[in-house]
């Protein structure tokens, strides 16, 4: 069973390379259209989706260091900060991934914390661990850094790599980080069915390109 408020758990996303202004734009409308709790978009699209909501509750997300995770900590920082100085109020970034399976902690950790530094008191941070390529153990050791590091949020994939979000991982991650943190399901999440699974399991928030299907149940 769906939770009234549905659409406001909803990240409408449109993270596509070939996603084109007008496709943004719609992407917008419809958020605005249904409620949506923000739009994720990559942050070249961050001004023209800030200009689309102005004046609205729907927040502006984007994406950093994203899909990889690879680029260097002080590249996120910086992308963290030209984004928020252009509008965007929530970021999802991509954890170093190698560094973690390397057991490179400290090096996890003070990537996520540039980030949360860059935004501090301006924009969310959800930090995305990319469950798929991850074992149970490395899932914990991640949600446990991320919270260390200060982020608000654990997010369970980019969608551009071998796997989505499952309910075992979104339990997990929920059971790892308690209540202080938000859990987003994300990848592979498009039907009531797949959302209700999700929120059942802990998910705070979902991300979703087929958000208005999620909420309409068609």
């Amino acid at each position: 069973m769906l939770p009234k408020n549905i659409a406001q758990m909803i990240d409408h996303t449109l993270l596509k390379p070939d996603a084109t202004k007008e496709q943004i734009k719609a992407l917008c409308e419809e958020a605005k259209e249904y409620q949506f709790a923000s739009v994720c978009v990559n942050p070249v699209w961050v001004e023209t989706a800030a200009v689309s909501l102005k004046e609205t509750d729907v927040k502006v997300c984007t994406v950093i260091g994203f899909p990889l995770g690879a680029s260097t900590s002080d590249v996120k920082a910086f992308e963290t900060k030209d984004a928020i100085d252009k509008g965007a109020q929530e970021v999802d970034m991509v954890i170093n991934i190698g560094a973690l399976k390397s057991r490179d902690l400290d090096i996890v950790k003070k990537d996520i914390q540039a980030v949360t530094a860059a935004a501090k008191n301006r924009a969310l941070v959800k930090v995305i661990i990319e469950t798929c390529l991850l074992t149970d153990e490395e899932k914990q050791i991640a949600c446990e850094i991320s919270k260390q590091a200060g982020a608000d949020f654990v997010k369970t994939s980019t969608g551009f790599s071998s796997g989505g979000a499952t309910e075992q991982d979104v339990a997990l991650m929920r059971k790892t980080v308690g209540s202080q943190m938000g859990v987003k399901a994300s990848g592979g999440v498009r039907s009531q069915e797949d959302a209700a699974k999700m929120i059942d399991s802990g998910a705070t928030r979902i991300g979703a390109s087929s958000g208005a299907k999620i909420v309409k149940g068609n």
